[in-house]
């Protein structure tokens, strides 16, 4: 993916969950599960998309990626939460509730 096609991306939808993740790394492998099928369960209208760092390392680059798992909400093409690391699922849940009842509401 290049940087254009994911800035279309992100302008084009309403909601995206963006999803940057190692190869090697554990937490990502682990977390991802969980997040994605929380929001699939939660937040329906949000699509999700995941971007491998070893296969995108310049779009990693171009959006501050400095930690994997690193995972970005945008709302109207605009970033709305940016979580990196150890991430609690039901906190980033509870987080992104308010907006997105308000955006689709």
């Amino acid at each position: 993916m290049t940087i254009d096609e994911l800035n279309e991306q992100i302008k084009s939808s309403e909601a995206l969950l963006v999803y940057f993740s190692g190869e090697h790394c554990g937490v990502c492998k682990t977390l991802k599960p969980k997040i994605y099928d929380a929001f699939a369960k939660t937040y329906p209208k949000i699509q999700q998309l995941e971007i491998k760092i070893e296969e995108n390392l310049e779009l990693a680059r171009q959006f501050n990626v400095f930690a994997l798992p690193t995972i970005i909400v945008y709302f109207d093409g605009s970033e709305f939460q940016r979580k990196e690391r150890n991430i609690s699922v039901d906190g980033f849940i509870r987080d992104v509730k308010r907006p997105y009842e308000l955006f689709f509401s």
